[in-house]
């Protein structure tokens, strides 16, 4: 798996690791604590341009059905969530939450205490500047995020 970061506009910076479409996201974080219906949540309209944080410890067990879809696509910029099932098990289930993700060029992040970070006082004012996901550059025969880290960073700007 890729890792991936979650860069916020007041410079705190959460690693996790990459799922859903590769490339960066940026948008104002909104939470929703649903336990079902993440499908309609990614293709609501209203979340247009926002990256959504479910809270909810776990999400896409039941897979993606054509039929829950509330529009034609989603319309989310990102997607925040703990932990990405891999394997649905539903059978209106036609396909797995992070296949259709990448179909639709959704960036997504897992990986994330998404309860902390929906906690945390700063949450009401939340911005993502930047939600970069590349592979790990090696660094003196270990692997680091650091460049990665800096992108997001240089996404921030000044902090």
């Amino acid at each position: 798996m890729t890792p991936a970061l979650l860069a916020l506009a007041d410079g705190r910076v959460f690693r996790g690791l990459a799922c859903g479409a590769a490339g960066e996201a940026s948008g104002e974080v909104v939470f929703n604590t649903s336990m079902t219906g993440y499908q309609e949540i990614l293709t609501d309209p209203s979340y247009r341009g926002q990256m959504v944080c479910m809270t909810y410890p776990l999400i896409g067990n039941y897979g993606i059905s054509p039929e829950d879809a509330e529009s034609r696509r989603p319309w989310v910029n990102g997607f925040i969530v703990k932990e990405m099932c891999g394997y649905p098990s539903n059978w209106r289930g036609r396909m797995r939450l992070e296949d259709y993700l990448r179909e639709h060029g959704i960036v997504a992040i897992q990986g994330i205490d998404t309860r902390a970070l929906s906690e945390s006082a700063f949450a009401s004012a939340l911005e993502v500047l930047a939600l970069p996901q590349h592979p790990p550059v090696p660094l003196g025969g270990q692997y680091s995020t650091d460049s990665t880290e800096r992108r997001a960073y240089s996404l921030v700007g000044p902090i």
